[in-house]
């Protein structure tokens, strides 16, 4: 039984709600675990650094997530690759999907080092970011992106192996990382005194940890595909297609951490207590949507095997069961926060009026996550389709078009002499909207079917 939790799972026979769900609840785990990277981060430093600390980790999350944009997007390609290639039964190209992935990844890890670490500080200082906050973003980014590697081999290398249907491996490894990175953050924060700095390396520590262990599991997967040095070699078909694959995947995310940018700009202008705020509500929020995320991931694996083995039958039966299920924990979630969301907040400060400022932005949040299950579930089917262009076009339409100008606009028109920048509330006003239009649009193209034409 042990043994079976590690095999990759073959998701184009059997129940799909069954299987979904199987393959769903160990990622949820994991992507729990991962989360905590960032919630423990957030709680150090917020009971031993301060909540300026607090706010310059939440500060610099955004800049982060843009620089990883590129990773994103390999991971994406590789997970569909694989799990089409994977359910088509086709062996030498999961090969060669496998060991170009591996290199690639190489290549962009020294390039954004070189390129992005002198552009830190001035894109802070662009970002109207505080001064009491300014050095503390600029170390936590400095060593994040240093060791950017361990981020990006973990989620790319999870990324193939849940492609081939194995979540339980990744989750052991993300609960030993998180492990490692609770106990480093607390040596090196609140006994070194590092402060915001040793946070990111405990975190870097702990991710590089993770993605070593990750390629371990590969290398002894020999019964899925080849594992040998000849695979490393980028072959140009398979970048093509990785490309093809991801680079819409990654433009998303590139589009939604532009809008974060964009909007933590705005963010900035409304003081040091309202940015500790929204750091607290981004690791709430992060749990909140790890289910969503979790159903989306497994979603596009599932579809992407059953596509890989020509059973569309199977991918719109699994799609409707998954988003139905995914809905239902939603809903669940955002009736948890409303009635417990005080104690949430309580967690990561003792500040009484941070606690309450956070409580009071969450709820206003809190009904999108229910649109989100519907985004998430069915924009993964259509990317494990092959279908990545379609939830790139979607996001940009509800995060360029509609969330950052909602935000700005709503900031302009409540502006008086008490509140000289606007009402702070325009931040998860926009951002929820932009959720539950997204929901909308996501089920319409959906419904059209034009994703049943993008196998690989």
């Amino acid at each position: 039984m042990l043994k079976k939790l590690f095999t990759p799972t073959d998701m184009t026979v059997g129940s799909p709600w069954k299987g979904i769900i199987a393959f769903t609840l160990p990622m949820l785990i994991g992507n729990i675990a991962q989360q905590l990277y960032s919630t423990v981060d957030s709680i150090i430093v917020g009971r031993y650094v301060g909540d300026n600390a607090l706010a310059a980790v939440g500060s610099a999350l955004p800049i982060l997530n843009m620089l990883l944009v590129l990773f994103i997007g390999v991971s994406v390609g590789a997970n569909i690759m694989a799990s089409q290639y994977y359910g088509a039964r086709n062996r030498e190209k999961l090969s060669g999907a496998i060991g170009t992935s591996i290199t690639v990844t190489a290549i962009s890890c020294v390039f954004l080092i070189l390129v992005a670490t002198p552009l830190i500080r001035p894109v802070l200082v662009l970002l109207n970011t505080p001064e009491s906050i300014l050095d503390w973003c600029t170390d936590y980014l400095t060593i994040s992106l240093v060791g950017i590697a361990g981020m990006a081999y973990y989620n790319i290398l999870s990324g193939i192996i849940r492609g081939m249907g194995d979540s339980f491996s990744t989750l052991i490894y993300l609960l030993v990382a998180t492990v490692i990175n609770t106990l480093l953050d607390i040596f090196f924060v609140a006994k070194l005194n590092m402060g915001v700095s040793g946070v990111a390396l405990a975190t870097v520590i702990a991710q590089m940890v993770s993605s070593v262990l990750c390629l371990i599991k590969l290398s002894k997967m020999s019964e899925a595909f080849d594992f040998g040095l000849k695979y490393l070699k980028p072959q140009a078909s398979y970048v093509r297609t990785l490309i093809r694959l991801g680079l819409p995947s990654g433009a998303t995310q590139a589009i939604m951490s532009s809008a974060m940018i964009i909007v933590q700009s705005l963010t900035n202008q409304f003081g040091e207590l309202f940015i500790a705020a929204n750091v607290v509500i981004m690791r709430v929020d992060g749990f909140a949507m790890m289910p969503n995320l979790s159903f989306g991931t497994a979603m596009s694996t599932y579809a992407g095997q059953n596509v890989g083995a020509g059973r569309y039958d199977r991918v719109t039966k699994g799609a409707k069961q998954g988003t139905i299920i995914a809905v239902l924990c939603s809903a669940v979630i955002t009736l948890a926060i409303l009635l417990f969301g005080k104690n949430l907040m309580g967690v990561f400060t003792e500040t009484t009026q941070l606690v309450e400022r956070s409580y009071e932005l969450m709820k206003i949040l809190a009904i999108g996550y229910i649109a989100m299950a519907v985004t998430q579930s069915l924009s993964g089917v259509m990317r494990g389709a092959g279908d990545t262009m379609t939830p790139m076009w979607i996001s940009l339409i509800t995060t360029v078009f509609i969330r950052v100008p909602l935000a700005y606009g709503i900031s302009y028109l409540t502006r008086s002499p008490q509140l000289p920048v606007g009402r702070s509330e325009c931040i998860q006003i926009s951002l929820v909207t932009s959720w539950v239009l997204g929901a909308l649009i996501t089920t319409l193209f959906y419904g059209k079917g034009k994703w049943k034409n993008k196998a690989i």
